[in-house]
């Protein structure tokens, strides 16, 4: 899978990571490793990464930066972005029938 990194944290080398597929979110927790080893990954990274589904969560694993800064300002975007779908008003679930001509 590819995707860029929306938010990642270094000292606690955790991150969550935008998928190509538009699905759900990926959730990327580092393995117990000295601080010299391993992906250190930024905010707007885009990676190459595997991903696992455990429950309701999708899971990335052995993440490969493909592009340093790829998308920076992506999650402030996206943040800030409208609804691209108006509201939905739900009433009660009666439906109108037209009159049959005739």
């Amino acid at each position: 899978m590819i995707g860029v990194v929306l938010w990642a944290d270094a000292r606690d080398r955790k991150a969550v990571i935008w998928c190509e597929d538009h699905g759900n979110l990926a959730y990327y927790t580092a393995p117990n490793q000295t601080e010299h080893e391993g992906e250190c990954l930024d905010a707007g990274d885009l990676i190459a990464f595997e991903i696992r589904e455990e429950h309701d969560c999708r899971l990335a694993r052995n993440p490969r930066r493909v592009n340093a800064g790829f998308a920076p300002y992506l999650a402030h975007n996206l943040s800030g972005a409208r609804r691209t779908r108006p509201d939905i008003t739900r009433g009660g679930n009666v439906l109108p029938f037209e009159k049959r001509a005739g």
